[in-house]
């Protein structure tokens, strides 16, 4: 029998993840391999499952039949006591159009709701990497009287007007302002070097947001987005409160990775993400047995090294052989196989990546089932891989599925 309020997960799954390009050439943002064993996906969904929230709708859209296929044949809940993890693709439910924002995915689903007639609905996005108990943001949004309630996290006032930005008024708590990317960002109260980003993670009162949702689709000006309009117009109602993710206590969270949460939406941050993984002590634990990222995978053998192999502050997953080859701070999928004389450094290599004799490969990101021939140099000079990989800002070398390595 549930106790407490009725539930139903929504996770946002279908943005197109341009500044992740290649990566995103073939696949939905959120079905994007991360940490040589999961989905960027798997993150959110491990969140709400592991807080007991086991009825939830994944909104997708654009390339998303890796993202569908991985949902279904991963998530699988006990249809015997009512749970689910579902995706849900664009409908055309309210005519010949498909979504044109966050808001009108969860507007055009409304049926979902209509079905399961939850109290509360929890809107969370699907491509950020971190951990976090929602029900504990549940309690203070039950406890507050709020119609509304977003998480915020901490980030320096310094660098905080590449986020979305959210200002409180004097007590902490009461949202009073949205600000997009400010060149000011509004201190916390009571501590003026920081400021609360926007995590896109939202609780709300579903009376109030289906009340948001029908007026929001009624305003021809509107860009029908949940950050940009509905919390905005709920702000002017007095109906929304801010949740700090710093109160947010993690079962087995180390000194280290408690609190952590990255967006990992340009190809430099992606990388960044993945080097904190692979510290003796990391910044973010994949380790934690106490609050799992669940995912499957498939039946392979254990990694193994031959031939004087080595692998050093490195993840090297099920399947992969490194024979005679050296790798350093690097995170290495499953079925990855890195042959003699080669090196590997700083690099993300996914499922299926072959790296021949010889080759070296620095700071790169190399994609599913590509392969480096012998001796190939990525990452080495930088203006020649511009002239056949893309580059990042950052420096990073990434080569897509299905591009030919020289």
């Amino acid at each position: 029998m549930r106790s407490g309020p009725r539930v139903l997960g929504i996770v946002l799954a279908g943005g197109e993840g341009k500044r992740l390009m290649p990566l995103t050439a073939d696949r939905a943002k959120p079905a994007v391999p991360f940490g040589g064993a999961y989905r960027l996906v798997d993150f959110v969904l491990s969140n709400l499952v592991n807080a007991n929230y086991l009825r939830i709708c994944v909104l997708t859209q654009y390339k998303s039949h890796s993202l569908d296929r991985h949902i279904t044949t991963t998530w699988r809940m006990s249809s015997l006591l009512g749970n689910y993890v579902t995706p849900v693709p664009a409908q055309q439910r309210l005519g010949p159009r498909w979504y044109t924002g966050s808001a009108d995915a969860i507007f055009q689903s409304l049926n979902l709701v209509r079905d399961e007639q939850p109290d509360l609905l929890l809107v969370f996005g699907a491509d950020h990497v971190y951990r976090m108990d929602p029900r504990q943001m549940v309690e203070q949004h039950l406890a507050s009287g709020a119609g509304a309630t977003v998480a915020g996290i901490r980030v320096p006032r310094a660098e905080a007007s590449v986020f979305g930005i959210i200002e409180t008024d004097s007590g902490g708590r009461r949202v009073r302002n949205f600000l997009e990317k400010p060149a000011d960002p509004p201190p916390i109260p009571g501590d003026p070097l920081q400021s609360y980003a926007s995590m896109g993670n939202y609780v709300f009162n579903t009376d109030v947001l289906i009340e948001a949702l029908r007026a929001d689709a009624a305003d021809d000006n509107s860009i029908h987005d949940m950050g940009t309009n509905i919390l905005p117009m709920l702000t002017q109602q007095g109906l929304v409160e801010v949740y700090d993710f710093a109160d947010n206590e993690v079962p087995g969270s180390t000194s280290r990775d408690v609190g952590y949460w990255r967006d990992v939406g340009t190809l430099d941050t992606y990388h960044d993400a993945h080097m904190d993984l692979v510290s003796v002590h990391p910044i973010f634990n994949l380790y934690n047995q106490h609050w799992p990222i669940l995912t499957s995978l498939p039946p392979l053998a254990p990694a193994k090294f031959v031939e004087g192999g080595t692998a050093y502050e490195s993840m090297v997953g099920s399947g992969s052989i490194v024979a005679g080859a050296h790798v350093r701070n690097s995170v290495l999928s499953y079925d990855v196989q890195v042959r003699e004389g080669a090196y590997v450094e700083g690099s993300v290599l996914m499922p299926g990546v072959n790296i021949g004799r010889g080759a070296v490969v620095r700071r790169a990101i190399i994609d599913k089932n590509v392969q480096v021939p012998d001796g190939a140099q990525i990452g080495v000079d930088l203006e020649g891989d511009r002239e056949r990989y893309t580059v990042s800002a950052g420096g990073i070398v990434v080569v897509g599925k299905g591009q030919t390595v020289i």
